[in-house]
């Protein structure tokens, strides 16, 4: 598609008045200090770039992919700009002109097929069970791996043995009377590095009277390609699951991880599809897509069996970017988590500022995703939680990373596994 007359690209450059509200807010700015990695830079960046004043080259990339895509600026705007989907859009431009070979392995071959994705995950696993990662990191063998990926590669340094799909059926039947019969869009890194969501989730569901499908040809949302400069492959796997989703007759599409509710929200479906004639199914899908938090408070109403706890576990709570900026969704986990009757809900300082995860973001940026990181993790450690729990894979593994960095005994777990842990503990016979 032009670059120059995507609607973002045309119609919100102009809104934007230099006032320096989004500098306050962002994360990144806030570590930099420069202009240039200012969101209000990025406008401007983007805006020379539409009328040729500065040519599409990597360095520009660079520059324009410091930024996390958070939103906190794009919701803090008060002009109303999108700005997240003008530094996503001129991401894709810049690239199409400085194409990389690695970058089409990884996104277009590798996180397009999720049977592929997920041997290539396994064959880590095993690698780090047999300790080979071990070897290579003590060996420096890791210092041959491109950009940060030296320092980054221990972020993943636990890889579940099974992924979620292996162990879950196509069909899961409602426990009791069924309610409802919602798609479960099981995204990749809920399915690869945090299965236990995955299966709590199902668990939840079909005890709420769901029946749970999980459609098999589903393939990943797309997000990980818009942050990487791959619109157009993003496009075709927004299409592919469009389609997929849409032969069934769904009352709900619902998913546990946030980066993928905000990657099938009518927004983003119009910025993906908008104008195209899959236009009118895509939004009749996305208007079906509710993060599972939501769901469970506002649908359900889901109320959890007391059971005696002679003590509680103190939890706090940190707002993944996808689901607090781009979907809103703020309280429904919260909620959730007050309802559990084992848990102590304990708010963290700054619970909305993002951790530096963001994705491929800790990969590609290291040093900047840590100084982001370690702030998270000081405000996280001060309220003495025993858990931190989130609803995004990517928010997990940094956390986890986080926790292993500052030697802290605490665990991250997703909402719904303390609901699910919940039931099982409430069905156990009284001593």
């Amino acid at each position: 598609m032009d670059f120059r007359n995507l609607p973002p690209v045309k119609e919100q450059i102009m809104k934007c008045v230099r006032c320096g509200k989004c500098r306050s807010v962002c994360p990144v700015f806030a570590e930099i200090r420069n202009e240039t990695a200012a969101p209000r830079g990025h406008v401007f960046m983007v805006q020379m770039l539409r009328d040729g004043k500065v040519d599409p080259r990597q360095e520009v990339y660079e520059r324009l992919s410091n930024c996390l895509l958070c939103e906190t600026c794009s919701v803090n705007c008060p002009s109303g700009i999108d700005i997240h989907e003008l530094n996503a859009a001129a991401r894709s431009y810049i690239y199409e002109q400085n194409p990389s070979l690695a970058k089409e392995l990884i996104f277009d071959t590798m996180w397009t097929k999720p049977g592929l994705l997920r041997a290539s995950t396994k064959i880590m696993g095993g690698m780090q069970k047999l300790g080979l990662q071990t070897f290579a990191r003590n060996t420096g063998l890791t210092r041959i791996l491109p950009g940060d990926l030296p320092k980054a590669e221990g972020i993943m340094s636990s890889i579940p043995s099974r992924p979620a799909r292996s162990r879950l059926k196509k069909v899961n039947p409602a426990q009791g009377e069924k309610k409802y019969t919602v798609g479960y869009f099981l995204g990749c890194g809920t399915d690869i590095l945090n299965p236990a969501a995955a299966l709590a989730t199902v668990d939840v569901l079909t005890r709420n009277g769901c029946d749970v499908v999980i459609p098999q040809d589903m393939k990943c949302c797309g997000l990980p390609h818009v942050a990487n400069g791959k619109t157009d492959t993003a496009r075709l796997l927004a299409a592919h699951n469009v389609q997929i989703f849409n032969s069934y007759k769904f009352d709900y599409i619902i998913s546990d991880c946030a980066s993928c509710t905000s990657a099938l929200s009518r927004k983003n479906m119009e910025f993906l599809l908008g104008g195209l004639k899959i236009e009118d199914a895509a939004f009749a899908f996305a208007d079906k897509v509710m993060d599972l938090t939501k769901f469970l408070i506002e649908v359900i109403d889901i109320k959890l069996p007391e059971w005696a706890e002679e003590k509680k576990t103190r939890v706090t709570y940190h707002d993944p970017c996808h689901l607090a900026n781009a979907q809103g969704i703020k309280e429904q986990p919260r909620e959730l988590l007050r309802r559990i009757p084992g848990v102590e809900f304990v708010e963290m300082a700054e619970a909305n500022r993002c951790c530096g995860g963001s994705g491929t973001y800790s990969v590609t940026h290291y040093d900047l995703s840590m100084k982001i990181l370690d702030r998270k993790m000081d405000n996280a450690m001060e309220t003495g939680a025993g858990a931190i729990a989130t609803c995004c894979p990517s928010c997990s593994m940094q956390l986890r990373y986080g926790i292993k960095r500052h030697h802290w005994d605490c665990q991250v777990v997703h909402p719904v596994e303390l609901v699910s842990a919940g039931y099982s503990k409430a069905l156990r016979p009284k001593q």
